[in-house]
């Protein structure tokens, strides 16, 4: 399991490299700079804030003095936000993103994996066709879409839950969960369904029906776990996508997370933000993408058996 995990680790290391390098240089050759504005900036001004963040330096250079300051853990100061660092920033943000990315994570694991389950029970019958056409509206529906629909009809012609904004009251978690749930619990539920397939064509399945179990034990006792083995490698990669994919969500719902810094820093060509914020993302990815994996092995009875081997 050691080497496993430790062989995942040492793939990840170019991988965040990689990303930390196209960022670097795509944000660069981005038209405009951080400090171009409407009004024009004296040439003085302007050399002095360049130098303060090193602009005034060859590409390369900054490149290598970025991820020296990486390598110790800073991100470096925000452009738009004076006396504030990237980190500073990423750590205000964060809590009520991944608080958000919690409950969403929910909302797609308890509608996905009971629509996948009911439908896995009786295949190719209405109970199974409802719930599979619903996941895959779910699929093709993007959250900037359904979230502006859920507002129109809950919270404007209902007038059942607020609209906006992310306060102590519990109805404001309500629709931005749903929305930035709702495509991950279609994935759930097409994963659950299909695992839930195979393993009850298993032979132990029928051994259990054979000693007269009830149908409800059968699915619960045997089936569940071998079933849903799919949707545990999946939850890693999807609540790293929650993360970072709540953007759009919280930039509709006017949630102050991550997201929105992330969303400002682009139009405000905060080149520090955007690189930090990416860097951070990535790692988590890789990091959720790794516990995904353990988890997934320590489900299967053969993948233990295999890195006991190892």
């Amino acid at each position: 399991m050691w080497r496993f995990i430790g062989y995942r680790l040492l793939q990840a290391i170019p991988v965040i490299l990689a990303v930390i390098t196209v960022t670097f240089f795509l944000v660069r050759a981005a038209p405009g700079g951080p400090f171009d504005s409407e009004k024009a900036v004296i040439p003085e001004v302007r050399a002095a804030l360049e130098a303060q963040y090193r602009l005034d330096q060859p590409l390369l250079q900054q490149y290598a003095a970025y991820l020296g300051d990486l390598a110790q853990g800073e991100l470096g100061p925000s452009f738009k936000y004076p006396g504030r660092s990237v980190n500073e920033l990423i750590a205000a943000g964060l809590p009520v993103t991944a608080e958000l990315g919690f409950y969403a994570l929910l909302v797609a694991i308890i509608i996905g994996g009971v629509a996948g389950v009911i439908a896995s029970l009786k295949p190719n019958t209405a109970q199974d066709y409802i719930p599979m056409s619903v996941a895959m509206i779910g699929i093709c529906m993007p959250s900037f879409l359904l979230g502006p629909l859920l507002v129109l009809v809950f919270g404007i012609y209902l007038d059942w839950l607020p609209v906006s904004g992310w306060g102590d009251i519990p109805g404001d978690k309500i629709l931005p969960a749903i929305t930035l749930g709702s495509t991950y619990a279609a994935y759930i539920a097409r994963l659950s369904r299909a695992g839930m397939l195979e393993v009850m064509s298993q032979d132990y399945i029928r051994t259990a029906r054979a000693k007269g179990l009830p149908e409800w034990q059968v699915v619960t006792r045997h089936a569940l776990r071998g079933g849903l083995i799919p949707v545990v490698a999946f939850l890693g990669p999807a609540f790293a996508g929650l993360l970072s994919g709540s953007f759009v969500v919280e930039t509709i719902f006017q949630i102050p997370g991550l997201g929105r810094f992330y969303v400002q820093a682009a139009f405000n060509r905060d080149y520090t933000m955007i690189l930090g914020t990416t860097v951070f993302l990535s790692t988590l990815i890789v990091l959720f993408n790794l516990l995904s994996d353990i988890l997934a092995a320590w489900m299967n009875p053969r993948l233990r058996a295999q890195f006991r081997e190892q």
